[in-house]
């Protein structure tokens, strides 16, 4: 219910109108912060329900979670429930998972990699037993980056070069120079203890070879806070995110596409629809991907900066090929989150990042939300997906032709390893592609965790979170500061609390209504 000032506030033109692009997690945290701050907010989505990479599917009786499913900082959604005067525990039920993954290598090894220290030190021994000093020296540098990286630069807008030369000793001291893959060299010996301790940064859609070893905070953002899931699936956070909306008097509009970040005298002033429909607005933010928003919805007159030309050679992330499969059966054996290593290591990560060749080999990251929901199923059932990092569009591959093979050899693999009989037991199927990634998602390339989180790449590097191009446009999501991940781009959102101005502060355009009472606003 709304208060009868949030009422007011919903269809009172004369208070601030913020358009959100994009209904993913760091567009709808910035529509949580935007409502707080005095705005009206619309957030535009161009699929069917919200979610963006959090999108739900249901069929036969399955829910798929589509994209997120590793919950951690749940700190982050706790404080959007806090600026509602709501609790987060009254409205999603997250579960803690243990093991946060199981690590199972391609001779058939496993290890639990959890946040209990003293188990972690007997996987450790069990594995690597010369290597256990060596492993809590490699959390004791995540920690101490951690400190820095995520404590005190992670809500921090990087907007001007000297941003980034105040933090420069900091990384610098801290060895930010490394890659992930060097950092867990300096510390442990073992390879096998090396993939487990750096195999995370993949999950941001980094190269552990490439990646800046700040992205190593991971370990200990995990051990600190766990990892969770929401019972109901990741969508439940969805649903009590625009829950939260509603309460503040905003509204969620799907099946919305935006063609056109309007500009007036340097200034974004609205968006205008694939129908033709021109949205209005004081403040436009973009949670589409950074490199989309540049290249297809703020027309090139506005850049400067992020020119075809640059957005065309920067690096990017790789992206995913995902299959989406429920069974009749269940497989109690498997965890919820296990990583299942193929036989190569450093040279598929180069036919991914460097080479853009599909390899016939993969390593698999495989979801199994039932091990602690089991209402995502018809009963007796499991819900599954399954992931494989591939090269996005760059490649040039066929996704049309080469998908089912490719899921194929998936599910043969998964049939030989941790799911005996898979072929006969599967009773819903759904696959995601790199093409789909583009054309469904609008990710540039394909990239499935936009920009490449390489250190050239990184804070000051990213496209800033206020638009380097427009005025009063701003940028949330995994292709801005601090980057990919269910915390990166929450922190994105919290990062408008200190660069858009409190609607109250906001100076006010000419404006008259339009259609459905939203305001026309001119720049002064």
């Amino acid at each position: 219910m709304l208060t009868p000032s949030q009422a007011s506030a919903a269809g009172d033109p004369t208070v601030p109108h913020a358009v959100i692009i994009g209904s993913g997690f760091g567009g709808l945290a910035a529509a949580v912060r935007l409502g707080a701050r005095g705005y009206r907010v619309t957030v535009l989505e161009q699929l069917d329900a919200p979610g963006g990479r959090g999108y739900v599917h249901r069929q036969d009786g399955f829910t798929f979670d589509a994209g997120p499913t590793v919950i951690t900082a749940p700190f982050l959604f706790e404080e959007l429930w806090a600026l509602c005067g709501r609790r987060l525990c009254d409205d999603v039920d997250l579960r803690p998972v243990s093991p946060f993954y199981r690590v199972r290598f391609h001779d058939g090894t496993t290890f639990d990699y959890s946040g209990d220290a003293d188990a972690m030190r007997r996987e450790v021994a069990r594995l690597a037993p010369a290597d256990v000093d060596g492993y809590e020296r490699f959390l004791q540098a995540s920690e101490a980056i951690y400190r820095v990286g995520f404590e005190q630069l992670g809500h921090v807008s990087f907007e001007r070069w000297t941003d980034m030369a105040r933090v420069l000793p900091d990384l610098l001291k801290l060895e930010g120079y490394r890659t992930v893959w060097g950092l867990a060299c300096k510390h442990v010996k073992d390879e096998k203890l090396r993939v487990v301790l750096t195999f995370q940064s993949l999950l941001v859609g980094g190269n552990p070879f490439s990646t800046t070893s700040v992205y190593c905070l991971i370990a200990f953002l995990e051990r600190r806070f766990g990892v969770h899931f929401a019972m109901g699936g990741t969508g439940a956070l969805v649903r009590g995110l625009v829950d939260l909306i509603q309460g503040q008097g905003g509204r969620v509009r799907c099946n919305q596409s935006v063609q056109e970040i309007l500009v007036d005298r340097g200034a974004a002033c609205g968006v205008r629809l694939a129908s033709g429909e021109r949205l209005m607005a004081d403040v436009v933010v973009s949670n589409a991907d950074a490199a989309w928003t540049y290249r297809h919805l703020l027309p090139a007159e506005h850049r400067r900066r992020w020119t075809d030309r640059r957005i065309e050679r920067a690096r990017y992330s790789m992206s995913l090929f995902v299959w989406y499969f429920g069974t009749r059966r269940q497989y109690p054996d498997v965890a919820h989150h296990t990583i299942s290593l193929g036989p190569r290591y450093r040279g598929l990560l180069d036919d991914i990042f460097t080479r853009k060749h599909l390899a016939d080999d993969f390593s698999l990251y495989l979801h199994r939300p039932t091990a602690t929901d089991p209402s995502l199923a018809p009963p007796g059932c499991d819900t599954f997906y399954v992931l494989s990092p591939v090269p996005h569009l760059e490649a040039g591959v066929d996704w049309q032709a080469r998908a089912e093979p490719y899921r194929a050899a998936i599910e043969q693999r998964l049939s030989e390893t941790l799911l005996p009989g898979l072929k006969q037991e599967v009773v819903s199927s759904l696959m995601l592609t790199p093409q789909g990634f583009e054309d469904r998602l609008s990710a540039y390339k394909g990239a499935a965790f936009s920009l490449e989180p390489v250190l050239t790449q990184s804070a000051w590097f990213r496209p800033h979170n206020r638009s380097e191009e427009v005025d009063r446009l701003y940028l949330v999501g995994a292709g801005t500061h601090p980057g990919a991940g269910l915390p990166g781009v929450l922190s994105s959102a919290r990062v408008l609390d200190a660069i858009v101005p409190h609607g109250r502060d906001l100076p006010r355009r000419i404006s008259d209504p339009i259609q459905e009472g939203l305001p026309h606003v001119r720049p002064a």
